[in-house]
């Protein structure tokens, strides 16, 4: 049994002793692994999320990635050229988003639950860095989603989060190849009546390690020496690739 699956049979027993328990707690979650490692060849990765909770209900897991700017720009044909025309920026929005749930989003959230907490692609907090008249907002926001979701990095489906028994969960999630970095939150929250009546938010880092740190730390920190070691690397590649051929 590999180290993975000792962890997994761990948090099963601990969780379970916690929803045996008299007067525990409503709701408690966890991740196989608090840390995804991006090294040399990194295709993407799994992780699973158990939990429990004492009360009957539904689960909804949100998962974000760190904040940050994104930019949309709108296409305008000018002369019979498609250029970039305006824009819009979307202040501290989620660079990744994804979504399970025990059931359909609105056959248990109440669109005000679903609005308030951010819970589905549709209801995602984009903030506009400027005030932009609301027929324009709506085509840059849309135009937003459809942008992620063509590079896997927002998910308009809804992964499924499946009871084992009457009080244990888990959910399992993927991550691609192109997951950004940084501090992640993923919110597990349980529903009942259409409201949430609990949520516990489990914390995921995504981080390069080994070589393929060390490759973009130069790259972003010393771009000239970077440049111009990729450009020595290809010259000799190409003098070496030329004397084997010369002797052929």
């Amino acid at each position: 049994m590999n180290s993975r699956a000792v962890r997994l049979v761990v948090l099963i027993l601990a969780l379970a002793t916690v929803a045996g328990r008299v007067g525990a707690q409503t709701l408690t979650a966890d991740l196989s692994s608090h840390v995804i490692g991006i090294t040399t060849g990194f295709v993407g990765a799994d992780l699973v999320l158990f939990g429990t909770t004492d009360r009957p209900g539904d689960i909804i897991v949100i998962v974000r990635g760190p904040p940050t700017d994104l930019t949309v720009r709108r296409k305008e044909k000018i002369l019979g050229v498609w250029i970039n025309g305006s824009s819009a920026v979307f202040h501290d929005a989620p660079s990744f988003y994804a979504v399970a749930a025990s059931h359909p989003l609105v056959d248990i959230a109440s669109q005000e639950s679903m609005n308030r907490y951010g819970i589905g692609l549709e209801n995602v907090k984009l903030q506009p860095s400027r005030p932009i008249p609301e027929p324009r907002l709506t085509e840059f926001r849309a135009a937003l989603l459809s942008n992620q979701e063509k590079i896997d990095l927002y998910r308009r489906g809804v992964a499924p989060v499946t009871f084992l028994g009457e009080h244990l969960f888990r959910a399992d999630m993927s991550f691609p190849a192109n997951v950004p970095t940084g501090s992640y939150s993923v919110e597990v929250v349980l529903m009942s009546g259409g409201d949430v009546v609990s949520a516990q938010t489990t914390p995921l880092i995504v981080s390069r390690i080994g070589f393929s740190n060390g490759v973009f730390v130069v790259a972003h920190r010393h771009a000239v020496f970077y440049g111009l070691g990729a450009l020595t690397f290809a010259i000799a590649a190409g003098w070496a690739a030329g004397a084997v051929f010369r002797r052929v």
